[in-house]
């Protein structure tokens, strides 16, 4: 600066701006001092007050301090000052806290950064295991496909054989007498496929036919024209059917002339192979004609059989055919119960030695009956009966002389004594019936025979049949000691004591089953005809033609409305009932069984007692049903066991269990004009698990509104339209049910779907039986010598009603074709009892009684529109109801039970007055 203002002053004290030099040098001392004495002042000041003020406060006289830190107490001591602190002291706590959270929150985050890292990856890897195993199980398919493709070989229908007019290389049996099915019948005319055709001649078109008994000859023709194998293509017959009697004695034909005539049929084919000739019998005066007849190679079905013309296995001993144009009045058949009458046992007859038979006038075309007469066990046998009668141990009638003209009959042959309706009186008052065989044993059946078998299995009377060498009608399917006695004749001295041993538990079954065979194979026109063929059709291993199922006319509706969840009805808490089906329904097995039927299974199911695996034969119900593997309609006993996937209770849980590891049930509900009821009703069905169809049975004549909209359940909804308005039709076997199980449920009915789900699964542990929730009874009013329906709840049922509950579709069939029609048409006419006409049928097959589930003890909708049942009058016609299925029965055959099935997921509240009831978890 020295410089620049020397500089200045030599340049004349003038600067680069004009100004004097010495203003501007002082201008700059001036800065710079203020400069300086700025920061003495900053910095020097606040020390020296430092020092100043810490030295006053550390005077010894505490009171003289001006500056200076004070105690809390001597802050506090202003109120609203106090305040404040405690705030601050508050606040402070809660920021602790909540720094004390942070932390943890901030841990925790930290933890579930990592599962969730970790549960990705595990969702990696499963992604990765469900890859592998979706392509380990596609390849396993594959591989089975192979491995199924290799071993089953590639099958195809068999070509269709047609008769051949000559048959020239059909080889020849040694004799006639020799026929047996592997050397007399021709296979090649019925493949397995063929469905059994038959054609049956018209009996007019032939000479013979104007001899025939106008009833017989009536009745078999309204028979054929329903049958359902007969055909009238010829060309493509199995067999072929010609009806030769009964024939009228004053118009009846030579031997020689009927056997031309029986030649000349047009497919005769020189031999008759592959023929049957039936010749029926409605007297037991029939004489055998045909013995000296050459048949050929014909089968021969009548009642009266020589042991010379007799061929076992090839051909048929039948039953007389006693009401030919009439039904059975059931009403008039005496009752089962109770099991002894008045007399042990009753025999009428006279025998006539001297009779001429067709066997004495004509010599048979092959030979005369050879050998002595075998011994006479008559004599003895009138003896000891007559001392049996006179000892007075037990009642007993027996006449071996008849009061008025005797029947005509064969030689050594027991005639029949007095008209059909007296004979039937005695037999109503007797347990047992004895029939004596003739006296030459050479003459293995007779008219005569089958005539008193057929009158004592008719009224109930247990058959004696003394003589162990009879053919008994249909003796190769029927297993007669189930039914009657067969006793030798060296035993007479024995029968006396056999028949009084014998308990009455085992006389009501033997009466029962005689009363079973007798409604089967006896009575009508039809059960004959369909018999003889369904014997022909078993023994050459030809499967029986399906039963027939109802059509189902739907009803148009619209659907689209989304069916709501009923809190009540589908919480299950935690319970899981089972999928939901998301893939379309899935029907029952079919029955696969037919082509493979062996000798056991039809010995077996031919002679059963009276069950719902036994053979109708005038259904076309295939005969091999005796367990639940072999039920109609499944296939249990060929599908792989294990249900279940374990004994754990989730596993159990989730699965549905047993032998069958996948199966579903139709609700079948029957309504009539309640919409609303009916809405709600198929609404609760929303979301049930195993559920495949729901068939409403629209009972009314009035269609369904046409802008009602109808729920959206997940499953198919099917409206059925009937052509009556009858509670039979709950029952009908309609096509649309696709599944064993029909669960059969009333519109107004509550049920949880855990409750169903249960139900479900008891009836597959008990699939012959009816599962379901309401129980009933029925009791014997003493007062009035009569049964009575009873609903009043008690620890003792016989009746599972129908309007919620669970039966296999078999018994549909049964009920609607099988079971009498004076039942169906008695719940006609009282438009009620449908549930225990079921009751009945099923005990009555089954002879077990039904299972309740669950300790439901009421289940009926409140508020509901006025139901049948609300009636004054339901309860009276119950009761009719009830008395007169006994009489169509001929005994009682519901049965009691004290089991009840409850799942232990289910809370019991019993009434007050039952809780001494037992329960079976």
């Amino acid at each position: 600066e020295l410089m620049t203002g020397y500089t200045m002053l030599r340049n004349g004290g003038v600067g680069n701006g004009g100004q004097p030099w010495v203003l501007r040098w002082s201008s700059r001392i001036r800065l710079t001092w203020l400069s300086f004495t700025l920061f003495i002042i900053l910095v020097f000041f606040p020390l020296i007050a430092h020092y100043y003020l810490t030295t006053i406060d550390d005077a010894d006289d505490a009171g003289k301090r001006i500056f200076g830190p004070r105690t809390g107490n001597e802050l506090c001591e202003v109120k609203h000052v106090q305040d404040l602190c405690r705030i601050r002291e508050s606040v402070s706590e809660e920021l602790l806290q909540l720094e004390a959270k942070r932390q943890e929150l901030n841990s925790e985050i930290a933890k579930l950064n990592l599962k969730i890292e970790a549960c990705k990856k595990s969702i990696e890897n499963a992604k990765q295991d469900l890859l592998q195993l979706k392509n380990v199980i596609s390849q396993t398919e594959h591989s089975y496909k192979e491995l199924m493709a290799q071993n089953q070989p590639k099958l195809s229908l068999p070509i269709r054989l047609l008769p051949d007019k000559d048959d020239a290389t059909f080889p020849l049996p040694k004799s006639n007498r020799n026929c047996r099915l592997h050397n007399c019948f021709d296979y090649s005319r019925c493949p397995l496929t063929s469905g059994f055709p038959v054609y049956v001649y018209n009996s007019d078109d032939y000479p013979f036919g104007s001899s025939l008994d106008p009833l017989i000859k009536q009745a078999f023709e309204a028979t054929v024209r329903t049958n359902v194998y007969v055909t009238e293509n010829a060309n493509i017959a199995c067999v072929y059917i010609i009806l030769v009697g009964e024939m009228q004695e004053p118009v009846m034909p030579k031997p020689t002339e009927l056997e031309q005539q029986l030649h000349s049929l047009p497919y005769w084919r020189t031999d008759g192979h592959n023929h049957l000739i039936i010749n029926l019998s409605r007297k037991s005066e029939t004489q055998n004609f045909i013995y000296n007849i050459s048949t050929g190679r014909a089968m021969i079905a009548q009642s009266t059989f020589y042991d010379a013309q007799y061929r076992p296995g090839f051909d048929i001993v039948v039953s007389p055919l006693v009401h030919a144009m009439s039904e059975p009045n059931f009403l008039e058949i005496p009752p089962q119960v109770p099991v002894k009458r008045k007399y042990l046992f009753s025999f009428q007859g006279e025998k006539i030695e001297s009779l001429r038979s067709s066997l004495q006038e004509v010599r048979s075309f092959e030979e005369e009956i050879e050998g002595n007469a075998p011994a006479d066990y008559d004599d003895r046998i009138i003896t000891t009966l007559k001392a049996v009668q006179d000892s007075k141990l037990d009642f007993v009638l027996v006449e071996f002389t008849c009061k008025n003209q005797p029947k005509a009959s064969l030689p050594t042959e027991w005639a029949l004594c007095g008209e059909r309706e007296d004979r039937l009186e005695l037999l109503k008052l007797s347990t047992f019936a004895l029939i004596i065989t003739p006296g030459d044993t050479r003459l293995v059946i007779s008219a005569g025979c089958t005539m008193r078998l057929f009158e004592a299995l008719e009224v109930g009377a247990i058959p004696v049949v003394l003589g162990e060498q009879v053919q008994l009608p249909y003796n190769d399917v029927i297993r007669w000691n189930e039914a009657a006695l067969i006793i030798p004749k060296p035993r007479i001295t024995e029968v006396h004591f056999l028949l009084r041993s014998i308990s009455d538990n085992d006389l009501l079954a033997m009466r029962r089953q005689g009363r079973f065979l007798w409604e089967t194979y006896f009575s009508t026109s039809d059960n004959v005809f369909s018999t003889v063929l369904a014997i022909i059709r078993t023994r050459i291993q030809i499967p029986a033609a399906p039963i027939r199922e109802e059509p189902a006319v739907e009803i148009p509706h619209r659907s689209g409305k989304a069916a709501g969840t009923d809190p009540n009805m589908a919480d299950n808490g935690d319970l899981d009932l089972g999928p939901v089906e998301t893939e379309p329904p899935y029907a029952s097995p079919k029955y696969l069984r037919n082509f493979t039927l062996t000798a056991m299974d039809i010995y077996r199911n031919w002679n059963s007692a009276p069950g719902p695996f036994h053979l109708f034969p005038y259904t076309p119900f295939d005969p091999v049903l005796p367990s639940e593997a072999k039920f109609l309609g499944s296939g249990t006993g060929f599908r792989p066991i294990g249900g279940g996937a374990g004994g754990s209770g989730k596993e159990f849980q989730a699965a549905l269990g047993g032998n069958v590891p996948r199966e579903q049930f139709t609700v079948v509900m029957l309504t009539y004009e309640r919409e609303e009821v009916l809405m709600n009703s198929l609404e609760r069905l929303n979301g049930l698990p195993y559920l495949n169809k729901v068939v409403v049975v629209w009972n009314s004549p009035k269609l369904p509104s046409e802008d009602l909209l109808w729920p959206d359940i997940g499953v198919p909804i099917m409206v059925v339209r009937t052509e009556k308005n009858s509670l039979n039709n709950r029952f009908l076997p309609w096509d649309e049910i696709d599944t064993e199980a029909i669960l059969s449920i009333d519109d107004d009915a509550h049920l949880r779907h855990d409750e169903i789900m249960f139900g479900f699964r008891v009836w597959r542990e008990a699939r012959d039986r009816i599962v379901g929730f309401p129980g009933r009874y029925h009791a014997w009013d003493i007062p009035h010598q009569s049964w009575l329906y009873n609903s009043n709840y008690s620890c003792e049922l016989s009746m599972v009603l129908t309007g919620a509950a669970f039966f296999h579709k078999y018994y549909a069939y049964l009920y609607s074709y099988v079971m009498p029609q004076a039942i169906r048409d008695m719940v006609d006419e009282y438009i009620n009892c449908e549930d225990i006409a079921m009751n009945f049928l099923v005990s009555h097959l089954t002879r077990k009684p039904p299972i309740k589930v669950t300790s439901r003890w009421t289940f009926r909708c409140p508020g509901c529109p006025q139901a049948l049942s609300h009636d004054d009058s339901h309860f009276h016609e119950r009761h009719k109801c009830i008395n007169f299925f006994v009489k169509v029965y001929g005994y009682m055959p519901l049965l009691y039970t004290q089991f009840r099935v409850d799942s232990v997921l289910f809370k019991t509240r019993l009434p007050h007055d039952k809780t001494k009831c037992f329960k079976f978890i």
